[in-house]
């Protein structure tokens, strides 16, 4: 989907997310989504259209910008700048850090010289963390993109990311 949003300008996109969810401040998240998906990222230009979209003054509804990017950084899956084409999340929970996920981010960093919250310079990966994927049974985890990767050591690292070159 990355691929057609490029095709479409924010205008458009941030036109269609609305017609679809609707001009109501209950659907900023579904919109901020339709957004992320689309370009991998929302660009901070989106954030004032949808204001646009969605301020009513008649009904009392105030939306800033301000509100959007608090809502757009909140979220851990949107981003607020561009992402590699391939993006892992690590989850650092307790459970994890306890079952070795030191060892499996030290192997994700220099497999691919990365530093946490870094995407590579040919835009193919970006490292980030997260507080938790729900799946504490089975950590250490991370996914790739949407594939969930659980009971992972630190020597499985290479063959993981090596399904993704």
């Amino acid at each position: 989907m990355v691929q057609e949003a490029k095709a479409l300008d924010i205008v458009e996109l941030v036109e269609q997310a609305v017609a679809k969810h609707g001009a109501r401040r209950d659907a900023v998240i579904p919109i901020l989504n339709e957004i992320n998906q689309a370009f991998g990222y929302i660009p901070t230009a989106a954030l004032p259209e949808i204001r646009r979209r969605i301020h009513a003054p008649a009904e009392g509804v105030f939306l800033a910008d301000s509100h959007l990017y608090s809502a757009a950084s909140f979220y851990q899956l949107f981003s607020l700048k561009p992402l590699g084409r391939h993006v892992i999340r690590f989850c650092e929970s307790a459970p994890c850090h306890v079952m070795g996920g030191r060892q499996v981010i030290q192997a994700l960093q220099n497999e691919l010289g990365l530093e946490i919250g870094e995407t590579s310079q040919d835009g193919k990966w970006s490292l980030l963390t997260t507080s938790c994927l729900g799946v504490c049974g089975v950590g250490p985890v991370f996914l790739v993109d949407d594939d969930i990767y659980g009971n992972v050591t630190s020597d499985q690292v290479p063959e993981i990311l090596a399904r993704y070159k």
